[in-house]
C-alpha cells in the first residue's frame, strides 16, 4: 500500500511510538515492494509502481538520511517481508546514495534505483528460500542463480517495461566484464552496471542468512574496494563517502571495549557519532550515551555484525542523541 499525498512522512523521534511510526513507514515500504516482487503479473502498471515506490523512497530519506540509513539496517536485521525485497530496498538506497555523491544525472540514476528495485525479480521466491536454507544451492538452484540475470529482464519486459536502460542494467549485473575496465571509459549502461554489481555484492555480505550471520560493514566495505580491478574503484569510494565505513545502525566496537551503534556520519567517513551502548565490561548501559568518534577518543577498533548484540536496545532515544549531534556539530 502506498501513502497518500496527504500522508506525513516527516516524524520527530520523541518517542519510542515515533520509533514505531517512523520504522513501519520502511517497513511498508519494504512490504509492498516484496508484494509487487512476488507477484509481477498481477499488478497493473508495474512500472509506474516501480516509480510510486522510488519516490516514496526519497522522501523518507530526505527528511533525515541518517535516520533513514539507521532504520533501514535496522530493518534489514529484523526484516519480515522476506529476504529478497530487504536486499533491493537496501541496494536501492545505496545506488541512491551513490549516484547524489558522484552527481549522476537524474535519469540515470532512475534507471539505476529501478533495476535496483527489480534486478533479481526472476528469482524472488528463490532469493526468500535461499535465505533461510542452511545447506549450499542444489545444481538446479544454481542453475537459477545463474541465470536469473536473464530471466528478470525477460519478466521485466513482458510485464510492460520498456525502458532499455532499465532493461539493460538488470541484464548485466552478474557480469564481471563491467569490472575489467577503467570506469570513465565505460559506456552509460557499463558504468550504471557496475555500481548496481558492486552495491548488490557489498548488501550481500552485510546482510544476516538463517545459515551465516552478515560480515560486519567495515569488512565487507574492504573486501569491495580492494577486489576491484580498477584501482581508482570510483563507485566503492563514493559508497564510502555516501554512508561512511560504518552506517547508520551498524555496531562498532571501540578502543575501550565498549559497544557502540553508529547513529551518523560525520565529516570523516571513518569517524561517525555513535551511541555508547555497553560498558568495557560488556554489561549493558542504563542508557545509551553520545559519542563524537572524529573529536576524542575512544575510536573504533572494529565492527560488528547485528548478532554480536543481545541486549534489546532504546532505538528512540538513540535517534534523539542522533539528532542533538547534527544540530550541535
Amino acid at each position: 500500500m502506498l501513502p497518500t499525498t496527504s500522508a506525513p512522512l516527516t516524524v520527530a523521534v520523541q518517542t519510542e511510538n515515533d520509533y514505531e511510526d517512523l520504522l513501519s513507514l520502511w517497513s511498508d515500504l519494504e512490504s509492498g515492494l516484496g508484494i509487487i516482487l512476488s507477484s509481477p503479473n498481477s499488478i497493473q502498471e508495474f512500472e509506474a509502481r516501480v516509480q510510486q515506490y522510488d519516490r516514496w523512497m526519497q522522501a523518507l530519506l530526505k527528511q533525515d538520511t541518517d535516520v533513514g540509513l539507521y532504520l533501514l539496517f535496522q530493518l534489514a536485521s529484523n526484516s519480515s517481508s522476506g529476504y529478497s525485497a530487504s536486499h533491493a530496498l537496501v541496494c536501492a538506497v545505496l545506488c541512491h546514495l551513490i549516484a547524489v555523491e558522484m552527481k549522476i544525472p537524474v535519469s540515470e540514476r532512475d534507471n539505476l534505483v529501478h533495476a535496483a528495485l527489480t534486478m533479481n525479480i526472476g528469482m524472488t521466491a528463490l532469493q526468500d528460500e535461499l535465505a533461510l536454507q542452511m545447506e549450499k544451492p542444489s545444481a538446479q538452484q544454481r542453475q537459477a542463480i545463474e541465470g536469473h540475470a536473464a530471466q528478470s529482464r525477460e519478466i521485466l519486459a513482458a510485464i510492460g517495461v520498456s525502458n532499455n536502460l532499465w532493461l539493460d542494467i538488470v541484464s548485466l549485473h552478474h557480469d564481471d566484464s563491467v569490472d575489467r575496465k577503467d570506469f570513465s571509459r565505460l559506456p552509460i549502461v557499463s558504468r550504471l552496471a557496475r555500481t548496481l554489481r558492486m552495491v548488490d555484492r557489498y548488501a550481500a555480505m552485510i546482510s544476516p542468512r538463517k545459515s551465516r550471520t552478515g560480515r560486519n560493514a567495515i569488512e565487507s566495505a574492504r573486501t569491495i574496494i580492494t577486489s576491484s580491478l580498477d584501482e581508482k574503484d570510483v563507485v566503492g569510494r563514493a559508497l564510502v563517502r555516501a554512508v561512511g565505513l560504518c552506517p547508520p545502525g551498524t555496531f562498532v566496537k571501540l578502543d575501550s571495549s565498549e559497544v557502540a551503534i553508529v547513529m551518523g556520519r560525520s565529516s570523516k567517513p571513518n569517524h561517525p557519532n555513535v551511541a555508547i551502548v555497553t560498558a568495557p565490561d560488556g554489561s549493558p548501559l542504563p542508557q545509551p550515551r553520545l559519542h563524537r568518534t572524529a573529536v576524542t577518543p575512544p575510536r573504533i577498533e572494529s565492527a560488528l555484525t547485528a548478532a554480536a548484540i543481545r541486549q534489546r536496545l532504546n532505538h528512540h532515544r538513540i535517534l534523539q542523541l542522533g539528532a542533538y549531534a547534527a544540530q550541535h556539530r
